[in-house]
């Protein structure tokens, strides 16, 4: 697949940019990767082959180091007017960090690298994704809106949780994701008094999508709203189609790579659609996957096989295409790490055209919700900027 390249596309430096997920969603929407970094050097392998296979062109993650050590020359040797960084920095070092409050909690984490990063190369707009507990969870909550704060020096800032199921992914996926831009490039100061309000996220095609089908369940769990039948789930939402018979699982790439079970006289006891249990969750046919982040190689089971989901099936479920091969044999732990780490591509495609749309009409842009304009009441010194009231 080779993209259109006689549009003028704004260059991107990706951090933390694992399989290319994130990327592939920007780059559809006619945004150019200049600059890549990733530490783990199979995910940056897993990166290499798919999005060369992919984009049809041969692809390198640009900087196989941590994010501080990615040469800061090098990098503003590859931009030319403006341009965007993109990143998912792991959660993981931040909910320890974020046991204590502040700034305290934040120095030391990989979002706090991320920020000093963004600070150094001063982009022209950015956007951050992690977990929602960043957000949710008490002990991290202060930290992270002090980094916020810290973007807030120079960057108008929205914040959203999005549901990648809303947008046509078959996974119950929710995500919290940040957008700046710096403040010199809005005319408008209004928009400075409407705290998140100020951006367009993506409008979701199905907004309450787990409460408003008749999903496949094990017997005794299916929705019902006041004895009223629901209507059937929409097929892109369900992962029915994404899956891989035994006779298709040799011609597929990627097909073919899962991992074997052990004691399959109780595997076989698992109904399909019992994603309830605490481990060797059964997907349905008709329903959604749950969050594909297969932690401890718990890769869920397929609905009717004995076996759990091939690395090609959880590439589906992201959002993937089959164009995207990873060539490498073996380290499955390490390719459904990387697959679950990712944003769903398609997530990040109605995102990247958000930002685009911004980017475009950004000397006239006018924020909606719900489909109206919102416009600012409030001084900018009266807004409070913090995510505690998102």
């Amino acid at each position: 697949m080779k993209h259109n390249n006689q549009e003028n596309k704004i260059p991107l430096l990706s951090f933390f940019s694992g399989g290319g997920f994130l990327d592939m969603g920007f780059e559809k929407a006619g945004f150019e990767v200049a600059f890549s970094n990733e530490i783990d050097e199979d995910f940056a392998r897993f990166y290499n082959e798919g999005m060369s296979s992919w984009s049809g062109e041969k692809r390198e993650v640009s900087a196989i180091c941590d994010i501080d050590e990615a040469s800061t020359k090098e990098i503003e040797g590859r931009l030319k007017g403006r341009f965007g960084i993109i990143g998912g920095p792991p959660c993981q070092d931040f909910s320890i960090q974020g046991s204590k409050n502040g700034f305290d909690g934040l120095r030391g984490t990989l979002t706090y690298h991320y920020y000093e990063r963004i600070m150094d190369l001063q982009p022209d707009f950015f956007l951050m994704e992690n977990v929602p507990g960043l957000v949710l969870l008490k002990k991290t909550k202060k930290a992270f809106n002090a980094i916020l704060d810290l973007f807030r020096e120079e960057y108008l800032i929205s914040t959203e949780r999005l549901n990648a199921l809303h947008y046509g992914v078959p996974q119950n996926r929710e995500r919290l994701f940040v957008f700046g831009v710096k403040k010199s490039l809005v005319k408008d100061t209004s928009l400075y008094t409407l705290n998140d309000l100020w951006f367009n996220w993506p409008v979701p095609s199905y907004p309450k999508a787990e409460t408003s089908y008749n999903w496949g369940e094990p017997k005794g769990r299916g929705l019902e709203i006041k004895g009223k039948k629901l209507p059937e789930p929409p097929l892109e939402l369900c992962i029915g189609d994404l899956l891989i018979s035994n006779n298709e699982k040799r011609t597929i790439p990627n097909a073919n790579e899962f991992f074997k079970l052990k004691k399959l006289s109780k595997i076989r006891k698992i109904v399909e659609g019992d994603t309830y249990r605490p481990s060797f969750k059964r997907l349905h046919r008709k329903k959604y996957s749950p969050t594909a982040c297969y932690g401890n190689n718990e890769v869920h089971l397929h609905p009717v096989y004995n076996r759990r989901l091939s690395v090609r099936e959880a590439l589906r479920i992201q959002g993937v295409p089959d164009s995207y091969i990873i060539s490498t044999q073996g380290k499955l732990s390490k390719k459904f790490k990387m697959i679950g780490n990712g944003v769903p591509v398609p997530l990040a495609h109605q995102i990247a055209l958000s930002i685009k749309k911004f980017l475009s009409e950004l000397e006239h842009y006018k924020p909606k919700m719900n489909g109206h304009l919102v416009k600012g009441k409030t001084k900018p010194s009266d807004v409070k900027n913090s995510v505690e009231e998102h």
